[in-house]
Order: C-alpha cells, then sequence, then structure tokens
C-alpha cells in the first residue's frame, strides 16, 4: 500500500466512540444531613470512571462554604437539612443552599435528590435554581444518569415531579384575581408560604406570633377560596404573586 493510500484509508477508518472515562471527570459535591446516605452514595460514584467526588456536607452552611470552594460541575441536594451544624433539620435547609450555590457558583448544577414530595418544596427548590429533582426511591443508574446529564445542562425530574409540574403550570387560572382581596400582609404570608416556610419561620421573619401568622393563613386561604397551604403555594406560584427579589 502506497503513503497515499495509508493516509486515504486512516482518513476513512471511523473514529471509535467516545466513552465516559475519555471525558474530563465530573466532579460531584454531595449534600445530604444523614452519614450513611453520603456514604452509600460516595461509594457507589467513586466506581465510576467518569465522577470524582469533590467534597460533601451535612448542612446548609458547609454545603454553600464546600461549593465556594471547590466549584464542583453537580451537587447533590437534598432538601431538609440543618442551616448549621448541629442544629434541627430545617424545610428551608436545601432549598436556601441551593439559592447560595448558584449565587457563589453558576456554574454548578444542583440535582436535587430528596424523599420529599411536598408541592411547596419542588417548586421552591425549583425555583431556588434547582437544574433537576430526583426522589430517593431512584435506582442508582437513574442518579448516574442525571448527574452526567446535569454535567450537560439537561434537566432530569421524577416521573411523579414531572407530572405535578405539568398539571400545575398547565392549570387554568380564574378569570377574577381573588389575591385582590387580600392585605399586603397577608399577600407577604402567601409569598412565604409558597417558599416552604412554616408558620414558625413565617412569625420570625415578619416578626409577629405564631397564632397572628395563623390567623393570616386561615384569612387568606379563605379569600382564595383554598383548602390548605399546599393550594395556596401552587396558587402562588402559578399566578405569578412570587417576589422575584
Amino acid at each position: 500500500m502506497t503513503g497515499s493510500s495509508r493516509a486515504a484509508s486512516a482518513t476513512a477508518s471511523p473514529s471509535l466512540p467516545e466513552t465516559p472515562g475519555d471525558r474530563e471527570p465530573i466532579t460531584v459535591f454531595i449534600v445530604d444531613d444523614h452519614d450513611v446516605v453520603r456514604k452509600g452514595l460516595r461509594f457507589y460514584l467513586n466506581a465510576q470512571p467518569d465522577i470524582v467526588i469533590s467534597g460533601e456536607a451535612g448542612d446548609t452552611l458547609s454545603a454553600i462554604n464546600g461549593v465556594a470552594q471547590q466549584v464542583p460541575d453537580v451537587v447533590l441536594m437534598d432538601l431538609v437539612l440543618p442551616l448549621q451544624p448541629g442544629r434541627e433539620p430545617s424545610e428551608q435547609g436545601g432549598v436556601q443552599a441551593t439559592r447560595r450555590i448558584r449565587e457563589v457558583s453558576p456554574h454548578t448544577q444542583v440535582v436535587v435528590l430528596t424523599s420529599y414530595v411536598q408541592d411547596e418544596l419542588i417548586f421552591a427548590a425549583i425555583k431556588a435554581g434547582a437544574l433537576s429533582y430526583l426522589l430517593k426511591d431512584a435506582d442508582a443508574a437513574a442518579v448516574l444518569r442525571a448527574i452526567r446529564a446535569a454535567a450537560g445542562g439537561e434537566a432530569t425530574l421524577h416521573p411523579r415531579i414531572a407530572r405535578r409540574l405539568m398539571a400545575e403550570v398547565s392549570a387554568p387560572s380564574q378569570t377574577r384575581d381573588p389575591a385582590a382581596d387580600l392585605t399586603p400582609r397577608e399577600l407577604e404570608v402567601l409569598q412565604l408560604i409558597a417558599q416552604g416556610k412554616s408558620n414558625a419561620e413565617i412569625a420570625a421573619t415578619l416578626v409577629v406570633t405564631e397564632r397572628t401568622v395563623k390567623a393570616h393563613v386561615s384569612n387568606l386561604l379563605g379569600k382564595l377560596h383554598l383548602s390548605d397551604r399546599t393550594q395556596a403555594a401552587i396558587y402562588a406560584w402559578r399566578e405569578g404573586l412570587i417576589d422575584e427579589g
């Protein structure tokens, strides 16, 4: 075979397909307040040729600081976390961590991995910047696929979460705006409910008693013709009543 023939043959030969091990490794930071969960995820992900664990944390503050230092590609985020080491878990822990992580490290994508399926938490996490939302009943392969997809900027939603989001986003809004009947303070309470805050957290935010918050919640539910705070949160998101600031 002549030199030109060999060159032509080499040019025509198809290149080998790229495997995960050929690419730059995906750096992953694990956030969960249960040590056994972190160990299990670390054990599984460390066995993958294209995954490198860059760090882990068990509370909101440690997660934010760790991600700011490591700047991982992907964070696996539980939602109910202590705000600081030694504190009791809070429903706002993971949402706050997600929001701050997206601020301090815009490169980092957040994949929620949680057992919580409350609508208000789902909306709050996605609003805070989470790209994907998985439940802990997902198998290990599904988690791995979500990590790889997130590293490429692609979202993954658990089927139950996807159905809820589609149903609520596509639901028609009422012709008349019942929120027009809310007082400014009731509107504030509604916005905080939609952010996933408990009555105690709302009371602390607004510097009022928890009894006062309960009264505001009861009044706004009546005015909006809703039966519970989950419906109130969905209504607030759907009607665009959430303060973007």
